[in-house]
């Protein structure tokens, strides 16, 4: 896919830190991404890969101590989550949550409505779009009136964050871990799903977030980053993800410890590590 070029990147994390309840647990990232291109983030488990994505989304959870975040050259470091929704960054969580008594066709209702910035987007309209993005992810028409997520597999629910990305057409995507938990079957689908969305929508930037290499076999990364202890210590292309899948993520704590490492952003390191 080629990459529609643009005045400045869509999303940009400049030195950012962020705590928990008063942990550092982000110590200085630094990572753009450009319009259509597509990002993974690897790391092993609590090296603050979910940490950034809810600081990325504005989880009120999450205290950004020093940096920024840019979206299309605004400074949203202070934005709310829902403003960051309406205006088209996307979070798929990983472990979504269930929300008993709401139907997923109200909730996208809702969702696109705000997102779309129509307030009279009829339910008969969202159907609509809801059987064709559905189609594509091989879901049965009957989730639309299905309870969100509540009695959903892991793929599922999974399946369901891909659903809300297709049907709400965002600029950024940043999607959390979504193949953990999921079988072949459902990785096969998940996967192909993000592909498709991503040649409907090709300016979408798209931040893949996981600590395994198994999804990224089904999508083409143009930039490969490792966060260990809460900092990026290399960048590279695809081959950096084979590198981790044969010797682990061992051998870049010692850079990630330094606070040195190859400065993520757009154009370094396709095909270099």
């Amino acid at each position: 896919m080629e990459t529609p070029t643009t005045s400045h990147p869509v999303f940009e994390i400049d030195g950012l830190h962020a705590s928990v309840e008063g942990e550092e647990i982000l110590k200085g990232v630094d990572l753009t991404l450009g319009a259509g291109e597509l990002h993974a983030l690897m790391g092993p488990n609590g090296s603050g890969k979910s940490t950034l994505a809810n600081v990325l989304m504005g989880n009120p959870g999450y205290d950004v101590t020093a940096g920024r975040v840019l979206y299309k050259g605004d400074d949203i470091t202070d934005v709310s989550a829902e403003e960051r929704g309406r205006r088209g960054i996307f979070l798929g969580f990983q472990y979504p949550e269930e929300i008993p008594g709401v139907k997923m066709v109200t909730f996208m209702q809702t969702a696109m409505s705000r997102r779309k910035g129509i307030d009279d987007l009829s339910l008969f309209e969202v159907r609509l779009a809801m059987m064709e993005a559905m189609k594509l992810l091989e879901m049965d028409e009957s989730f639309m009136d299905r309870h969100l997520n509540e009695g959903f597999s892991g793929g599922e629910k999974k399946r369901n964050e891909i659903l809300q990305m297709a049907l709400l057409d965002p600029e950024v995507a940043i999607l959390d871990e979504t193949d953990s938990g999921l079988d072949i079957d459902a990785m096969r689908i998940v996967s192909a799903g993000i592909a498709k969305i991503r040649e409907q929508q090709p300016e979408m930037a798209t931040l893949v977030i996981t600590h395994r290499r198994r999804i990224l076999d089904h999508l083409d990364p143009s930039h490969v980053h490792v966060l260990v202890d809460g900092r990026i210590a290399e960048t590279g292309g695809r081959e950096l993800a084979e590198q981790v899948d044969a010797d682990g993520f061992d051998a870049f704590r010692a850079v990630a410890g330094a606070g040195a490492g190859t400065r993520a952003g757009t154009g370094a390191g396709r095909g270099e590590t």
